[in-house]
C-alpha cells in the first residue's frame, strides 16, 4: 500500500496509458509506476464454516435439550455463531445427538 506524501491519505491505483498510476483520492497527487511492479490482490468469496467434517466426528460439543425436527430425538450437540453484524444476534445451530441432522434457531 501507498501513501500520499502530501495528506497522507492511501493511493488508489487506477490504469492510465498502459501503466499503473496511484492517484490521491484527496488532493490528486499521482505517482506512476510500471505495471509489472504491481500485484493484484484477488479475494476469494469468504465462506462461513458452520462446522466442518472433522469437527462433525468429534462428540465434544455440549448438548441440550431439543426436539429433532427430522427425527423426533431429544438431545441434540449446539453451538452459537455470530453470523450477521456486530450490533445483531447470534445464530444457535444445533445438531441431533442420534441422525446427525442440523438445524438452526435465531437467538
Amino acid at each position: 500500500m501507498k501513501f500520499c506524501p502530501k495528506c497522507g491519505m492511501a493511493l488508489s491505483p487506477t490504469k492510465k496509458e498502459g501503466a499503473v498510476a496511484f492517484i490521491c483520492p484527496k488532493c490528486g497527487y499521482e505517482l506512476s509506476s510500471k505495471e509489472k511492479e504491481v500485484r493484484e490482490i484477488k479475494r476469494e468469496k469468504e465462506n462461513v464454516v458452520v462446522i466442518g467434517r472433522e469437527e462433525q466426528k468429534l462428540r465434544t460439543l455440549p448438548t441440550a435439550k431439543a426436539e429433532c425436527p427430522k427425527c423426533g430425538n431429544k438431545r441434540a450437540f449446539y453451538w452459537i455463531v455470530q453470523t450477521r453484524g456486530a450490533d445483531e444476534s447470534s445464530t444457535q445451530f444445533f445438531r441431533c445427538t442420534k441422525c446427525g441432522y442440523t438445524w438452526r434457531e435465531i437467538t
